[in-house]
């Protein structure tokens, strides 16, 4: 098997790929940083880091410009699911992340074996490569700086402590709050919210996720599915459809709001618009 495949999507500055293959990669670079997921299979690599082997579960890494090779170990074919970002995205990141004007970063292990990282990788490849929907750009945004925040520390390394700023860190995200609060319909970004608070993007996301308990796309969904049940029950006697309603609430389609309204109540829009017509 020799299967190595770009994704379209409609992402700038990043590069989506999937590959199962038993094929051995001669020592290369990208002009690219490189983070991915290992499904299956395992590898040996020579990298800039030093000699280094993966597995079925781990979290591989790539620098730009950074010489590496890549061959399996044993027969089975290996497969993973890879990103590749432009510098400019990850260094405006990186500017985020450190909260100061630097934008200087790098992935310092070229193999991680955390949870946390996968979860928030998986998150972002799904955000990146199936998401139609209009907030999948806030979406996005949000895991990418989780994802590197999570790449950035590792085992052992103490996280920052905001106690002495979370009453100021409140307040402001009460602006960005009231953002979403009020216009749920429209397609916002970090930099929106950034704007809002007064913060960087990742401590407006970080401290927004502290007090609301979502992140902002996560609230910005409940928002419409909130919008969405007050749209069903006070419009559908008077003749609107549930595409409608979808569209009038934000969401992309009639399914988009049918998958985000049974996560959230257990029942379809269909079966709540007849539950409410007495029917």
């Amino acid at each position: 098997m020799n299967k190595v495949e770009v994704i379209a999507h409609d992402c700038l500055g990043v590069e989506a790929v999937m590959a199962e293959t038993r094929h051995s990669f001669a020592k290369h670079t990208h002009e690219a940083f490189g983070i991915g997921f290992m499904y299956s299979g395992a590898q040996k690599s020579a990298s800039g880091r030093g000699m280094v082997e993966a597995g079925a579960g781990n979290i591989i890494t790539v620098n730009p410009r950074e010489v590496h090779d890549g061959h399996p170990i044993g027969d089975a074919p290996r497969g993973w699911n890879m990103l590749y970002f432009d510098p400019d995205l990850i260094a405006r990141a990186a500017s985020d992340l450190s909260e100061t004007a630097t934008d200087q970063y790098e992935f310092t292990r070229p193999v991680m074996d955390s949870p946390t990282v996968r979860q928030c990788f998986g998150a972002l490849f799904d955000a990146i490569t199936n998401g139609s929907e209009e907030s999948a750009a806030l979406r996005r945004e949000e895991m990418l700086l989780m994802m590197l925040h999570h790449a950035m520390i590792g085992p052992g390394e103490p996280t920052p402590n905001s106690n002495a700023r979370t009453a100021v860190a409140h307040a402001r995200i009460k602006r960005a709050k009231a953002l979403l609060d009020d216009s749920p319909t429209h397609s916002h970004s970090l930099d929106d919210l950034a704007n809002a608070t007064g913060l960087s993007r990742f401590q407006t996301l970080r401290d927004f996720t502290r007090a609301t308990g979502l992140t902002p796309h996560a609230y910005l969904i409940q928002r419409r599915i909130d919008l969405a049940r007050t749209l069903i029950r006070t419009g559908i006697k008077s003749g609107d459809t549930l595409a409608d309603i979808a569209s009038a609430a934000g969401f992309a389609d009639q399914s988009h709001l049918n998958r985000h309204f049974v996560r959230a109540f257990g029942l379809t829009p269909g079966r709540y618009a007849r539950a409410v017509r007495g029917n």
